[in-house]
Formats: C-alpha cells, structure tokens, sequence
C-alpha cells in the first residue's frame, strides 16, 4: 500500500512539475536568442537542468529542418539565429513520458517562440499575431483557432493575470509599457496514430507554448 502510494504522489508531483515548468525564449532585436526554463515570472532553472536540454531542444526561424547551434550557458541555452524575425523552438522530452492514472503516457511538448512579426504558425500550437506587431494574438492549435481557452500574460514588471480567449480564439493584450512580456497557455489531446516519444508510445500530449516579445 506504502508503495502504490508513493508511486501515486510521484506522479503527481511530475504532473504538477510539467504545468508549472515552462520553456521560453528571450531576443534583444537581432542579437543572440536566449532559451529559459523554469517560471516565466519567478525562479529560471540554472546548471545541468538547462544543460541536460541541449541535446532535444530544437530552435530555428520557420524551417524544423534549419536549426541552430547551442551553447550551453549558466542559466539558459544560448543559440546562433543569424538571420532576423521571430525565433521558434520545440521540445517534447524535457521529461520523459508518464503513466497516468488510467494506466496511459502522456507527454509534455513545449512550443515557443520570441516576436510578434510573423502573422503564420509554424508550431503545433502557438500563439500567433493577427497583424504584424499587434498585440492581438489567436492561440491555434494545428492552424485551427482555440475559443474559450486560458493565456496568463506576465508583463515585464512580472506581474501576471490569466485571460481567456474570445469566440474568434483571440486575446487583446494589455501592453501599459515598455519591455518584455510572456505569454504562456496550455492545451492537451488525445494522440492521433502511433505517437512515439522517447521510446515510448504515449496516448495524449500536453502542449505548453509560449510566445514573448519587446514593447518599444
């Protein structure tokens, strides 16, 4: 009994670790692009838990198969995106999948992207401008938009609040100033076909993406 319960709370507390974790990134104009991992408006994780994410961490303009180099920094990963315009990354094996209550995986996909200029998705799921600049986005999930669905947005002072986006699936954000914003949601669904992550055939995926850019 001591055993299945200490199995239980394990896997809670890795299901509790993988909503509150979050996967960022950060780009002063054409500069280097930071990746972050840890809560986007507290503590960033340092050392060999942002090192261990060198190897599966994808980060690239609008093209998967073009990605850039890491270096491994002491809290963040830093990657060489020569050209300009907004930056994306894929992950999907910051943990290794779980099993569920109900006896399936689940895994945790982290999508992010840095700039507001774009107005295409290029992610799974991704939060996309309506306009080049705008601080109106559309939270699409494989190109189709999400209505009714949670975005927290931390401001650069991170002070944060949770909203939820309109029948159109969009959300106006509050932009009072100048610096950088976060904006986080999460989504899951049933995996479609043989999805195999780590070695391991999973059943649903738990999608976390970010999207930040700098007001002037």
């Amino acid at each position: 009994m001591l055993k299945k319960s200490l199995v239980a709370l394990s896997l809670l507390s890795t299901a509790l670790s993988a909503s509150a974790h979050q996967l960022w990134l950060e780009r002063d104009a054409t500069g280097p692009v930071r990746v972050y991992v840890g809560d986007a408006d507290a503590e960033h994780d340092r050392g060999e838990e942002v090192a261990k994410l060198a190897a599966t961490t994808q980060v690239f303009t609008s093209d998967r198969t073009q990605t850039a180099k890491l270096t491994v920094k002491e809290d963040h990963l830093e990657a060489a995106v020569a050209t300009a315009g907004d930056v994306r990354l894929v992950n999907d094996q910051v943990w290794k999948p779980w099993k569920t209550k109900d006896g399936t995986f689940q895994a945790a996909v982290f999508n992010a992207r840095a700039g507001r200029a774009d107005t295409s998705a290029v992610l799974d799921y991704e939060l996309v401008p309506v306009a080049p600049n705008s601080n109106t986005f559309t939270v699409l999930f494989k190109g189709k938009p999400l209505p009714g669905k949670a975005v927290t947005v931390i401001t650069p002072g991170k002070w944060s609040k949770g909203f939820k986006t309109d029948a159109a699936g969009r959300i106006d954000v509050p932009v009072q100033g100048k610096g950088r914003y976060v904006l986080i949601s999460a989504h899951t669904v049933d995996a479609v076909g043989d999805v195999v992550i780590a070695g391991q055939k999973v059943h649903k995926l738990g999608y976390t993406a970010t999207l930040s850019f700098v007001a002037p």
